[in-house]
């Protein structure tokens, strides 16, 4: 297995998690604490996947790695947690069952 972090790498995982964020709808109602979970939680995960694609314009691909893998656990934790409804797409993200 490949483990250095190439271009094709980078793009990878940034079509992936583009993909996640595409996919999720926020599950709490909207005038819960819930809601204000889970859009928490989609801000952090954007801004994380924002400055991935920064950094891979750049040509900085550990960072921009970085990023992207930060951004993805931000969803998949709000998918473990239900303030993210994903359909039960574990190809996406990692459910709990």
């Amino acid at each position: 297995m490949e483990d250095r972090i190439t271009e094709e790498r980078v793009e990878r995982y940034l079509d992936l998690t583009s993909k996640a964020i595409d996919k999720l709808k926020l599950a709490p109602p909207l005038r819960s604490y819930g809601r204000r979970l889970a859009e928490d939680f989609l801000k952090m995960a954007e801004s994380y996947f924002s400055d991935a694609k920064h950094f891979r314009e750049n040509g900085d691909l550990v960072n921009a790695f970085a990023c992207v893998n930060y951004a993805h656990g931000w969803l998949d934790c709000g998918a473990r947690l239900g303030l993210f409804d994903v359909g039960e797409d574990d190809r996406l993200f990692t459910l709990f069952e």
